[in-house]
């Protein structure tokens, strides 16, 4: 079996949660001993993992390229995985011209269209609401869902969302979210611990403004309580507005990358992550479960990841038109978990409960695998099946397509 995946970014998984989730799907098809070809259109940076230790070949490839056909049509993989919709537009109709016969998959890492429409709404100082969704993003996200044969979806929330809002058939979707060994400890305990601590990929626009309602609103509000407390804010790629916001004498400390995520959450009491916006799994969240850190975060930080169970520490609203009453509310259930044990030991048990239920590997990997399988066995049903994804693929409605080869007739004078 061979596998190709196609990037627009290398694979980071100490820069963010996308890069990690990318790692476990690699080594799941390493693990059945296939053949896998890494091809990226980006240049390797230093943080980028050493795949060939994976025995993982990788490729350089060019957009709007005809050369890129030309590879693909000697590979000839079975299966061909797109990293968000982005390159699928890119690459999916040159895969399919080139090699029919392939799988396609698309790994959204989140629901894009989602994402950007609650941040357009908190741009617009407004609650989100889901007429938000019907955007131009929207459009070409969904349209690249059809085109593919199936989607992992790392959220239950956004495959529900899809499914009834969109109406995007199941048949379409798979519901994949980390995958992580099972959960005890011991760990670090309560009076060994001190400060708080925030992380999260700088270049990931909700961690930036979730660190300037730190800044601005909330550590104020903490820190009239606990005035020796200190705040660590790490994060990969910190620009001079990040680093504009250190202070010492608030205890406001940006740290920049974390070398080791798992080591710094370790020595923090309590997590927080007050995000107004974002989409898809919180990679953050997973490291403090797996470290005995409780969180405070929001129902977009917490969404998709608890199920019917309690969250690990305590989740609080950030609504534009009461933001400063929820703001202190944050605050005070910050203050709360920081400062009472026995709550904050309720709150480190219900992380294990949630790791332990709802992100094993054991659970999904053969889910995977087996649904790969079966519609490779009819693929031709199963696309017989999704006329709407025919539709898609038919030239008159491949804009994408014909532009890319506008550009590259440009580009040859």
């Amino acid at each position: 079996m061979r596998v190709l995946l196609l990037s627009n970014v290398w694979v980071e998984p100490t820069s963010s949660a996308a890069g990690r989730r990318m790692l476990q799907l690699l080594n799941i098809f390493r693990d059945q001993e296939w053949e896998v070809t890494y091809a990226t259109t980006s240049k390797a940076s230093e943080y980028a993992y050493d795949l060939h230790s994976l025995g993982i070949t990788t490729q350089t490839v060019a957009i709007n390229d005809e050369g890129f056909n030309a590879f693909a049509k000697a590979y000839q993989p079975n299966i061909v995985l797109f990293d968000r919709f982005m390159v699928e537009e890119q690459f999916g109709w040159r895969i399919a011209q080139e090699c029919p016969d392939a799988l396609r998959i698309l790994d959204t890492e989140d629901l894009h269209c989602l994402r950007k429409a609650r941040q357009q709404a908190i741009k617009e100082e407004r609650d989100f609401v889901t007429e938000d969704l019907l955007s131009d993003v929207a459009k070409r996200e969904i349209a690249s869902i059809y085109r593919c044969d199936m989607t992992l979806m790392i959220s239950q929330f956004e495959m529900k969302l899809l499914q009834d809002f969109f109406k995007v058939p199941e048949s379409l979707l798979l519901y994949l979210p980390f995958l992580e060994e099972p959960l005890e400890g011991p760990f670090q305990p309560f009076e060994e611990r001190q400060d708080f601590i925030s992380i999260g990929n700088f270049l990931h626009a909700p961690n930036w403004d979730a660190s300037l309602q730190l800044k601005q609103h909330i550590w104020p509000e903490i820190r009239k309580q606990l005035p020796e407390a200190k705040l660590h804010i790490y994060g990969a790629y910190p620009s001079e507005k990040v680093s504009q916001l250190h202070n010492e004498q608030e205890g406001f400390l940006i740290h920049g990358r974390a070398e080791n995520a798992q080591e710094v959450i370790s020595s923090a009491r309590v997590l927080l992550a007050p995000l107004r916006f974002g989409a898809g799994l919180k990679g953050k969240f997973i490291d403090g479960m797996q470290c005995g850190t409780p969180s405070v975060t929001t129902p977009i930080g917490a969404e998709g990841m608890q199920g019917d169970l309690e969250w690990c520490g305590a989740v609080e609203t950030l609504r534009q038109a009461q933001g400063d009453q929820d703001r202190i509310a944050f605050a005070k259930a910050t203050i709360r978990l920081y400062t009472h044990k026995e709550t904050w030991q309720e709150a480190q048990d219900n992380g294990i409960k949630i790791m332990n239920t709802h992100f094993q590997k054991s659970n999904f990997e053969l889910l995977l695998l087996n649904r790969l399988n079966a519609i490779l066995e009819s693929l031709d049903q199963h696309r017989t099946a999704n006329f709407t994804g025919q539709l898609l693929q038919h030239h008159t409605l491949q804009s994408t397509k014909y532009m890319s080869k506008w550009i590259e007739e440009k580009n040859k004078g």
